[in-house]
């Protein structure tokens, strides 16, 4: 029996969660197979052994930051009184005006880190607006998460090479590439984001678009030590998810490190 943490989740407020998951399934042209709730979130993780969770925000506008942030805080609140281990890292926009004012207030409600999305929020990773906030995060030392890769040509904000110029700049900045460090895009993100000792990888939206064989090739080229398991809730269930990733060939001490072990790290939790 393994314990398992979800690194890559996401959920809304009941009353929009079916607008949201439709919207999601639009935008990238595939089924949403959860509702997106936080209480389907804690009954898909009941059903799968999932302990924990971390919660990501995404804003789509500057307004929605803060009620963003806020109902993250809450989520985290219901899911740790449910007995999960929950975080939250919080939402930021490119239009944001004070990011040093909105990162406290997320960071007085509990959330530890920032999770943006680049093709969602139609913003490059090196747009220099972002730049602000990637000196803050670095200054406090906090994570920043990204959303990573497309291969479609109109959605090529979040490039594998523009994350690599991020970091060059900020070097001491502490960053998860999610979906094996660039949906779609994974020979780009091995090119350049490869042998990187800030930068850590999940395996979420991507083990069922890829063999079993091209995941062992991925995680022998990033290592196991940095990479973490993740869902993409709601866009998979946690159970698939799992036969996916136990359908790849690894030793128990990869499977260990992959589904708890480098959260705790990665977290820095108890």
């Amino acid at each position: 029996m393994y314990k398992i943490f979800d690194i890559h989740t996401h959920t809304c407020p009941e009353r929009i969660a079916d607008k949201a998951a439709e919207n999601l399934g639009h935008f990238y042209n595939f089924h949403v197979e959860r509702t997106g709730t936080v209480s389907d979130l804690m009954s898909n993780c009941r059903d799968a052994g999932i302990s924990g969770f971390l919660l990501l925000g995404v804003a789509t506008n500057a307004h929605q930051v803060r009620h963003v942030n806020e109902g993250i805080a809450h989520d985290m609140a219901v899911g740790r009184s449910a007995g999960f281990e929950v975080h939250g890292f919080a939402a930021m926009h490119q239009d944001t005006v004070d990011f040093a004012s909105e990162l406290d207030h997320a960071l007085s409600l509990g959330l530890c880190g920032v999770k943006l999305h680049p093709d969602i929020q139609g913003a490059d990773i090196d747009d220099e607006r972002w730049y602000p906030l990637y000196a803050l995060l670095e200054a406090k030392r906090l994570p920043l998460y990204l959303h990573m890769g497309d291969d479609r040509p109109q959605y090529r904000f979040s490039e594998p090479r523009k994350l690599a110029a991020i970091l060059n700049m900020f070097p001491k900045l502490t960053v998860v590439a999610a979906h094996f460090g660039g949906y779609r895009s994974w020979e780009e993100a091995i090119r350049y984001l490869r042998g990187r000792d800030n930068v850590w990888f999940d395996t979420s939206s991507a083990l069922w678009a890829m063999t079993p064989e091209y995941a062992r090739y991925l995680i022998d080229k990033f290592g196991c030590e940095r990479l973490m398991f993740g869902t993409d809730y709601p866009v998979v269930s946690a159970d698939d998810e799992l036969k996916r990733f136990f359908a790849v060939s690894m030793t128990e001490d990869e499977r260990r490190r992959i589904l708890y072990d480098n959260a705790v790290r990665f977290l820095k939790l108890p």
